[in-house]
C-alpha cells in the first residue's frame, strides 16, 4: 500500500508540473503575476531589447521634420477651379500645438494610470512604444501625400490673392501675390494632418481601452462601448472642426481619419492581442514571460525529467480506454476512489 500511495503522488505531481502550462494558457493567464515586471526590474533591459526600434523612431521624427519644411507640389489652379475656393479665411479651432497634447500625451497619461495600478512594464512600455510609432508613421505617410498631392484648401483664393485681385499667366494659372509661407500652407489640403494624427493616437488609446475593460468578454456588458468610443468622437469632432474652419475639404479629413485608423491598428496588434482575444487585456511579452518563467519553474524540478515519459504513458493506457475520459473518471463525478483513501491515510 504504501509502495502504491508514493506511485500516486509522484504521479500526480509529475502530471501537475507537464500540464501547468498548458493549464496556464487554458485559463487565460489570470492576472495573478502582475507586479512581477516594473520599470525599475526589467525597464533597462527592455528598453536595450528594443533599442532599434527607438532608433528608427528617431529617424521618423527626422523624415516628418524635412517633410513639414519642404515645398509641396504647386498644382495648377485656374480660374474656373476659384469657385470652391473662395472660402473664408479663419483660425483654427484647434490649433496645431493642441494635436500632440490630446493625440499624444493624453494616452500615454492613460498608459501611466494603468502602470501605477498593474506595474506591468511591457504594458506601459509597448503601449508608449506603439503609441509613437501610430502617429509618426501616419505624421510621415500625411505629410508625405501633402506634398506630393499639392491639393488647394478651401481659402486658397484669399491666400493667394490677400487684397482680392486675381492675377493669372498666359496659362491660366495662378500668380498668387500673398505671403510665400501662407501660400504653401494652402496648397496642402490633402490629406488633414489634424485628422489622421487624431485618429492615429485616439484611435490607438481606444483599441488599448478596449483590450483593458475586456468589451467584448462576452458578457453582454454594452455600457463598456461608451468608454471605446470616446476617444473616437473626440476625434472625428477635430476633423469635422478642420472642414468648418475651411481648411480642408470633407474628402481630406475623411481620408486622414480612415488612414490614422489603419496605422493604429497595425501598430497596435504589433504588441497587443486584438481586443476580443482572451488574453487581450496584455501585452504579448507579457504572457511570453509568463510562460518563460514556468517552464523554468518547471525545468528545476526534480520530477521534470520524468515528466514525459509519464505523461506518453498516461495516454497510451488512455488510448486503450477510449470512454474513459476525464469527465468520466470517478473523480470527475464527485466519487472517492479507494485509492484516494490510501493516499490521504484513511487505509
Amino acid at each position: 500500500m504504501s509502495m502504491m500511495m508514493c506511485h500516486l503522488i509522484i504521479f500526480d505531481a509529475v502530471l501537475w508540473h507537464a500540464c501547468s502550462p498548458c493549464l496556464l494558457k487554458k485559463g487565460r493567464m489570470n492576472e495573478v503575476e502582475l507586479g512581477r515586471h516594473t520599470i525599475k526590474s526589467h525597464g533597462a533591459a527592455l528598453a536595450k531589447n528594443h533599442m532599434h526600434d527607438w532608433l528608427i523612431l528617431l529617424l521618423l521624427i527626422v523624415i516628418e521634420i524635412l517633410l513639414f519644411i519642404i515645398h509641396p507640389f504647386y498644382r495648377f489652379v485656374g480660374k474656373e477651379m476659384m469657385t470652391d475656393l473662395k472660402y473664408p479665411m479663419k483660425r483654427s479651432t484647434v490649433p496645431l500645438w493642441a494635436v500632440p497634447v490630446y493625440a499624444v500625451l493624453l494616452p500615454i497619461f492613460v498608459f501611466l494610470l494603468v502602470y501605477m495600478r498593474r506595474r506591468d512594464v511591457y504594458d506601459l512600455h509597448h503601449g508608449i512604444l506603439g503609441l509613437l510609432y501610430s502617429v509618426l508613421i501616419t505624421g510621415v505617410m500625411t505629410d508625405a501625400i501633402k506634398d506630393a498631392t499639392g491639393r488647394p484648401r478651401p481659402d486658397f483664393f484669399w491666400r493667394c490673392f490677400p487684397n482680392g485681385t486675381e492675377i493669372y499667366d498666359n496659362l491660366g494659372n495662378v500668380v498668387c501675390h500673398g505671403n510665400e509661407l501662407i501660400i504653401r500652407e494652402g496648397y496642402k489640403s490633402f490629406p488633414s494632418g489634424h485628422a489622421s494624427w487624431s485618429f492615429a493616437g485616439l484611435g490607438f488609446l481606444s483599441l488599448y481601452l478596449c483590450g483593458k475593460i475586456r468589451a467584448f468578454d462576452r458578457k453582454g456588458h454594452i455600457a463598456k462601448l461608451c468608454i471605446i468610443f470616446l476617444p473616437l468622437l473626440l476625434a472625428s469632432l477635430v476633423a469635422i472642426s478642420r472642414v468648418d474652419d475651411y481648411w480642408h475639404h470633407w474628402q481630406d479629413v475623411f481620408a486622414a481619419g480612415f488612414l490614422g485608423l489603419i496605422v493604429a491598428t497595425f501598430c497596435y496588434h504589433q504588441f497587443f492581442p486584438p481586443p476580443y482575444d482572451d488574453e487581450g487585456w496584455g501585452p504579448y511579452a507579457y504572457f511570453r514571460a509568463l510562460e518563460d518563467m514556468h517552464s523554468n519553474s518547471n525545468s528545476a524540478h526534480p520530477l521534470n525529467g520524468i515528466s514525459a515519459q509519464a505523461m506518453d504513458a498516461h495516454a497510451m493506457n488512455l488510448q486503450g480506454r477510449p470512454y474513459e475520459s476525464p469527465v468520466f473518471l470517478p473523480e470527475a463525478r464527485g466519487e472517492r476512489s479507494p485509492f484516494d483513501d490510501v493516499e490521504f491515510g484513511r487505509r
